[in-house]
């Protein structure tokens, strides 16, 4: 992961910004396997302390998940790395603000997904915002508590093959060239109204399709 650090927000230490691999400061380490059973109490409760090893640790134990939710909904891995290493850089900063006894994780991913719509808004490469924008569209469809390991959009790709070829081809014109729903309904020989139900199946197909996937994952992880 890229070391650079943002100009315009406060710095985290060096030694304990994200490390590529996970790697950590061995004294990070060696507390972070002393911890109970849940940690992340007793870390967050040493970071807002100042303790850069409570840091570091937080960063080994959750930047992987982090990364992961990032990954499934940016087609570039080097803008999710980016990414990645901003929510660490913002929990750093904002380390003061957080609830005691509010779970860590939850925290991150929202986190993560402001960045995410911060970058819809502002990315001019359309191809690339679209797929961000439709997971994000779908991440409101679908319930979760933000800490199972299964990340839903993680099944995006072979969700979409499963659609039929109208609703495929309506969700790609829609998020990818932008076209409003009476071009769609154009282009599919559709009324607009037709165009509006054939969108929102496609939706309702993708969300229950991606349900399936985490709740009942199949054997070889297709």
């Amino acid at each position: 992961m890229k070391r650079s650090r943002p100009s315009d927000a406060s710095p985290m230490p060096h030694d304990t910004q994200p490390a590529p691999n996970g790697t950590i400061a061995s004294s990070a380490q060696a507390k972070f396997n002393s911890m109970p059973h849940d940690p992340d109490v007793a870390l967050i409760d040493a970071l807002r302390r100042g303790d850069r090893d409570a840091f570091a640790a937080i960063v080994a134990r959750h930047q992987g998940p982090v990364f992961g939710y990032l990954r499934a909904r940016l087609l570039q891995a080097t803008d999710a790395e980016d990414l990645t290493q901003e929510v660490f850089l913002r929990c750093y900063t904002a380390r003061e603000r957080f609830e005691p006894g509010a779970s860590l994780r939850p925290w991150l991913l929202g986190i993560a997904r402001n960045l995410l719509r911060e970058r819809a808004r502002q990315v001019k490469r359309r191809k690339e915002v679209a797929w961000t924008e439709l997971c994000l569209e779908l991440d409101e469809l679908i319930e979760t508590d933000g800490q199972g390991e299964d990340d839903s959009m993680s099944h995006l790709p072979n969700c979409m093959e499963s659609l039929g070829d109208s609703a495929r081809q309506a969700i790609e014109m829609r998020y990818c060239s932008q076209l409003r729903l009476a071009e769609i309904g154009n282009k599919l020989h559709r009324s607009e109204g037709a165009a509006k139900l054939l969108m929102f199946r496609a939706r309702q197909a993708l969300k229950s399709c991606l349900d399936r996937k985490v709740r009942h994952p199949p054997a070889d992880n297709d």
